[in-house]
């Protein structure tokens, strides 16, 4: 099945969170495919936002700096869109603990705020909301399908599941299209530098440019499901174009699963330099994390047409390319 993007030529469409590494690979696609893109980003620190995400289209999309915790600076924004990718979110899953008040604010609060905003003003538009394995927590079976209990760890999982839960009910009750994209571990250009709170793949690409040691907790063997950015990309699009996932919700992964320090010795071999470290976990972080996970995304795969292309080597190999064309734009501090 051919998916068919060229569909999203000249929609209006809204990028919450479109600053960010997810968002703004999505804004660079859409405007390759003629699409009209309004990028709505908080611009808030310590997450992904960067302005250097958007430098090669810059004159082709509009940027409006706002927060969806702001119900009356979003609302009346939705008006004449067509399609929304809800990217805006905390994304940490240690911040969500350490500060829940402000996890719940942005994931919960915003993701209503943007429901009652499509409910009140464009019933017509399209949502394709990005998710989280975390909504999963420890599985009780590999590989994690749609049909999983979710069972989260911690606040942030908790969240982004009712968050979901929000999205979809709208969408049934007040007849809007809603579709829900349950990521796995993304990684690629455009994701932050700066810290480790999340995005580690390429935090380790950093350690290793710098050769600094890469901390390994524990032993090394849990597992990740680890996706390249462009494919995810693409799954929001593809998403966004198929009626068929209308209601739906979708785990993206690549079925792929990959020990934790396979990863670290890939990220090395990329680089060319580097090293790792074994430690303890910190008891904060063992007692929030996951041991192991995988999904299938043989359900997205049979409604979209959709699969992920991009192995972890490639990708990897990608990755580290772009950063080392681009490293002063994302090791650097952020200043405005």
């Amino acid at each position: 099945m051919k998916v068919p993007l060229t569909e999203l030529k000249g929609k209006k469409v809204f990028i919450t969170g479109g600053l960010g590494f997810i968002g703004s690979n999505i804004a660079q696609q859409l405007v390759a495919l003629g699409a009209r893109v309004t990028i709505y980003d908080a611009c808030l620190d310590p997450y992904g936002w960067n302005d250097a995400n958007i430098a090669e289209i810059a004159e082709d999309v509009e940027v409006i700096r706002g927060d969806v915790r702001d119900y009356d600076r979003l609302a009346p924004l939705i008006k004449q869109q067509e399609v929304i990718f809800h990217m805006a979110a905390q994304v940490g899953r240690e911040i969500s603990m350490s500060d829940p008040q402000l996890d719940t604010d942005i994931n919960c609060t915003g993701t209503l705020n943007l429901c009652r905003a499509i409910e009140k003003t464009n019933r017509d538009v399209k949502v394709v909301y990005a998710g989280s394995r975390g909504q999963i927590g420890e599985p009780v079976y590999l590989p994690v399908d749609e049909d999983h209990p979710t069972l989260p760890t911690d606040i942030y999982g908790i969240n982004k599941l009712a968050a979901e839960k929000y999205l979809l009910l709208y969408g049934k009750v007040y007849g809007f299209d809603a579709v829900s994209l349950r990521l796995n571990n993304v990684f690629g250009p455009r994701c932050q530098m700066r810290h480790c709170f999340y995005g580690i793949l390429n935090w380790f690409i950093r350690n290793a440019m710098e050769n600094k040691p890469i901390t390994v907790y524990g032993d090394g063997l849990q597992t990740r499901d680890y996706i390249y950015v462009d494919d995810v990309v693409r799954a929001f699009l593809a998403a966004a174009v198929t009626p068929a996932a209308n209601g739906n919700i979708y785990m993206i992964g690549t079925g792929v699963e990959t020990k934790f320090l396979e990863m670290v010795k890939q990220v090395i071999k990329a680089v060319g330099q580097g090293s790792y470290v074994h430690v303890p976990f910190p008891p904060q972080r063992e007692s929030i994390d996951i041991r192991k996970f995988v999904v299938t995304c043989r359900r997205m795969i049979e409604d979209t047409g959709w699969r992920p292309q991009v192995d972890l080597a490639d990708g990897v190999e990608k990755t580290v390319q772009f950063y080392c064309r681009r490293h002063e734009e994302y090791f650097a501090p952020i200043t405005r």
